[in-house]
Formats: structure tokens, C-alpha cells, sequence
């Protein structure tokens, strides 16, 4: 692991470290971390003593001293630090040693970093992706299986019958977001509900439109297709995490089921072993490129601003 300032650190050390835990969440060790951190963020230096602590002695893990020493001593890396403005001079060595990386969100706090950390990731063409837990949550798991379920079989039947069963046609999702200026907008906490968004929707948005006040943001995003996706920012109200879908046969509310954590390390378990990656680099990319512009229309008072890919 690269960072040690954020509860994910002793929350994945203790998923793979679990003998009594399923197959599918075993054959990964965390044996080594750089417990990298952030001066100028309190969230980040206010917590890596505690963690730095909980992993060594709860969980086994060696302390190193730099990320040159790490990957000499790994077979795959997780950038877990909490800062995404950290994640693109800590993927670099990582790239140069060729070792399969996750980066824990925000993959950026820039989509200037994003775009030059997907040139890096593509030019050493390494195994490398990025993503929000609440992709593998089962509810939206397990909505997106009946969809394709769905699709499947009418698939199946004469031309022309149930032809669009299993389309999605919108989504409104909605996730806490506080705010913080050093990864500004959704890079911070509203990265989970974008990617909620995305999970959900697919790629393909092509312009943002989005209102901000004190208490909220709220980003809509139009895809090239003609369908709207939306983004619910919160900063007032219930802490809540999820979303409500349109699809062609009604409504479906897809709050959180809260077993996001063991989705995600499963995923990872498997893009360890295999090296696939459970979620296209692009996705990401164009992730950072909606933040980019929900934030871009914000500060400009609600106007459409085009995604920049």
C-alpha cells in the first residue's frame, strides 16, 4: 500500500488478511506500506500516525521508506492515499516498475493530473484501474445483473418484442460531498455518487450543467445518446448514498446496502490474480472529465460546459 491516511488501509488489510473469509476475497496479503500523507490536509495528517499503528501491529504490515522500496518488495501496489493530488507522483514509480495497481479514489484531483496519469498507465501498458466501492455494491450489482438478464432475453425473442427491455434511460444519484479546496468539487467525497452515476449509465456524457449552493451541488449531465444522468451532491440531510433509475420498464430505487467493501475487495482479489481490470481506464478518465466540468459550470453560475476529453 502507498498512503496510510485513510480507515481503507486497516478496512482492505483486514478483508485479505481474514482466513475465515470466502474464496473470493482470499489469495492477497498486505505485507508492505509507504505511509505517505499530506501536510496541508487535515483529514490526511491528522490520521496516518493512527493508521500507520493499526497496520503495523493489528495487521503485520511493514513500514518502508520510500515507493522505490515498496515495489521491490510486492507483487502488486494500491495507492490508497486519501489526497488525489498525491495519486499521479506516486503512480510513476509504480508505472516504471510495472507492478498492477489500483488507485483508491479520487484516481485525481485534477483532470489534468487524470489525463497525464492515463498517458503514463497506457504508455507502460500496465494493468491499473480505479473506482469508487459503491460500484460493487449489490444493489447495484444486483440491478445491473437483472438488466442484463433482461436484455438477454428479449434478445432472444422474434425481432420487435420487448425489443428495450433492460435499458437504462436516466439516473439521479446522490451522495454526501462535502467540500474540501484541495480536491476541489466531486474529486473530494461526491466521487462515490459520480460513480454511482457512471456504474449505472455508462460513458458517453458529452456536456454538464450544474448548480451549487451552500448545501448542495447538483450536476446534470446529458449523454450523446439523449439521455439525462444526474448527481445529487449533499451537504445538508441524510448522509445517504445511491440512486433512483429510469429504465424501460419504471422506477427502480437503488439506495446503499452498505457491503460495498467486500464487492470492491473482491474485485481486487481478482484483478490481482489476473490482471484484468474490472473497470476500463477511460471510464475513469472521462469520470474526472465530468467533475471537471460540473465544477467548471458551478463557478460559472450554472452554464453548460462541455466534457473535455
Amino acid at each position: 500500500m502507498i498512503g496510510c491516511d485513510t480507515s481503507h488501509c486497516g478496512v482492505f488489510a483486514g478483508l485479505f488478511g481474514d482466513e475465515k473469509a470466502p474464496e473470493d476475497l482470499r489469495g492477497l496479503r498486505v505485507v508492505a506500506a509507504y505511509p505517505s500523507f499530506s501536510p496541508d490536509l487535515k483529514s490526511s495528517v491528522g490520521r496516518v500516525e493512527g493508521y500507520k499503528k493499526q497496520l503495523a501491529e493489528k495487521h503485520g504490515v511493514k513500514m518502508v521508506g520510500s515507493i522505490e522500496d515498496l515495489v521491490g518488495q510486492v507483487d502488486g501496489v494500491m495507492i490508497e492515499s486519501v489526497d488525489g493530488r498525491r495519486h499521479l507522483k506516486e503512480l510513476e514509480p509504480v508505472a516504471a516498475a510495472g507492478k498492477p495497481c489500483f488507485i483508491d479514489k479520487p484516481f485525481a484531483a485534477s483532470l489534468t493530473d487524470a489525463k497525464e496519469a492515463v498517458r503514463i498507465i497506457k504508455a507502460a501498458n500496465l494493468p491499473c484501474w480505479s473506482g469508487s466501492s459503491l460500484r460493487f455494491d449489490s444493489a447495484m450489482v444486483g440491478f445491473l445483473e437483472e438488466q442484463a438478464e433482461k436484455r438477454a432475453k428479449a434478445a432472444s425473442q422474434p425481432a420487435g418484442k420487448d425489443a428495450r427491455k433492460g435499458e437504462v434511460l436516466g439516473c439521479d444519484a446522490y451522495s454526501p460531498a462535502e467540500q474540501e479546496p484541495t480536491n476541489p468539487g466531486f474529486f473530494w467525497y461526491g466521487i462515490h455518487g459520480v460513480e454511482i452515476l457512471y456504474t449505472l449509465m455508462g460513458r458517453g456524457c458529452r456536456k454538464v450543467q450544474c448548480s451549487t449552493t451552500p448545501d448542495a451541488d447538483l450536476a446534470v449531465g446529458v449523454w450523446q445518446d439523449g439521455r439525462i444522468g444526474s448527481m445529487r451532491g449533499i451537504r445538508r440531510g441524510p448522509y445517504s448514498l445511491g440512486a433512483t433509475v429510469l429504465h424501460s420498464e419504471g422506477f427502480t430505487c437503488l439506495p446503499s446496502k452498505g457491503d460495498y467493501y467486500k464487492g470492491l475487495g473482491r474485485q481486487l482479489v481478482k484483478f490481482f490474480k489476473t490482471r484484468q481490470a474490472p473497470v476500463p481506464i477511460e471510464e475513469t478518465l472521462e469520470i474526472c472529465a465530468f467533475i471537471d466540468a460540473a465544477l467548471r459550470s458551478g463557478q460559472q453560475g450554472g452554464c453548460d460546459v462541455e466534457i473535455d476529453l
